[in-house]
């Protein structure tokens, strides 16, 4: 009798050793499972990634902005020789990738020299983007080729109904037969007498403009002539758009108007250098308001007054410029400007 007990216990002793085996296995085994497989994904994906990246070839503009394909919301016009751009963000880059035509946007040199033969037209909401990030110079075409037709206008324009960024670049015109910057002998004698002037591009911020255009840190030269009371001939104007756009940090010469703003507000210009205008260096006029003119220097300009305020401006500040060696007035205040000083 003791000697069945003893058996029967050792059986149970071993039952439970054994099942207390396999439990702790399953343990070893689900802990294994649940720490080590997760694990095992991490390190495929890395591979797996580490490998895809190894086998793509390098990019040429790695490590800047530029897209890599043309969007689809750059069109082109032949019979107007029109670009027109409606993209959220976009560059002349995009513009190259899209139209792939040397007659209408040419890259002349790796650094970002561009020759533009066509106008530009920056749709409402769109905004366009002429920087350091693939641009040095925008060279605009001053001969036109009118083989599209007669709806080709006198001169090529960048016309903004959005916005337009410009910044730590060169704007100029360029003249193809001369090899140099376009040249204009316009100029106006009095009111209503014009003497007309050889074309050349303008930059344009058209009415109601969708966003400002803001010009830093570049140079803009030789633009616009006399074209009489038409729009558009001034160089760089800004028509009842733009509000709210600043102009700081440039050098503007040589262009025909150095800045024409027409019933716009709230814009900043500060610490420019305009100089050798063919009339007056700094027009805001008609209705222009809220506009701070701060730490300019303003000379040589031929054809008029340094800096002017003409035709119901109001609340215009204009302090610490320096303005000297005009053709006219240092600075003019004149018909009915009120609420500035």
């Amino acid at each position: 009798m003791k000697g069945d007990f003893q058996i029967t216990i050792s059986l149970f002793v071993f039952a439970l050793v054994t099942s207390a085996s396999v439990f702790t296995a399953l343990l070893i085994s689900q802990y294994i499972a649940f720490n080590v497989l997760p694990l095992s994904i991490q390190e495929a994906n890395a591979i797996k990634h580490k490998t895809s990246t190894a086998s793509q070839a390098p990019s040429s503009n790695e490590g800047n902005t530029i897209p890599s394909s043309p969007p689809s919301c750059i069109s082109y016009n032949t019979s107007t020789r029109t670009i027109s751009v409606s993209c959220s963000s976009s560059r002349l880059t995009d513009i190259d990738n899209k139209l792939r035509d040397i007659s209408v946007l040419a890259k002349q040199s790796p650094s970002g020299v561009w020759l533009l033969s066509a106008n530009l037209v920056i749709a409402k909401g769109a905004t366009f983007h002429i920087d350091s990030t693939d641009t040095k110079w925008l060279k605009i075409n001053s001969k036109v080729d009118r083989s599209g037709g007669p709806k080709i206008g006198p001169a090529y324009i960048v016309d903004v109904f959005g916005s337009l960024k410009i910044d730590s670049v060169k704007i100029t015109s360029w003249d193809p037969t001369t090899n140099n910057y376009a040249i204009t002998n316009g100029s106006r004698t009095g009111t209503d007498i014009f003497i007309l002037g050889a074309p050349r591009p303008s930059i344009v911020v058209d009415n109601n403009a969708t966003g400002t255009t803001d010009i830093s840190n570049s140079e803009i030269a030789y633009l616009g002539y006399e074209q009489g009371k038409h729009k558009g001939g001034s160089g760089l104007s800004y028509y009842y758009g733009g509000d709210g756009s600043v102009i700081k940090n440039n050098i503007i010469r040589e262009v025909y108007f150095g800045l024409y703003t027409f019933g716009v507000g709230h814009m900043t210009v500060e610490n420019n250098i305009i100089g050798n205008s063919g009339h007056y260096g700094l027009d805001p006029h008609t209705g222009t308001h809220d506009m701070i003119v701060r730490n300019n220097t303003v000379y040589d300009n031929k054809g008029g007054s340094g800096i002017i305020c003409s035709l119901d401006c109001y609340n215009i500040l204009i302090e610490n410029n320096k303005v000297h060696d005009n053709a006219g007035d240092g600075i003019d205040f004149s018909r009915n400007m009120y609420n500035s000083i």
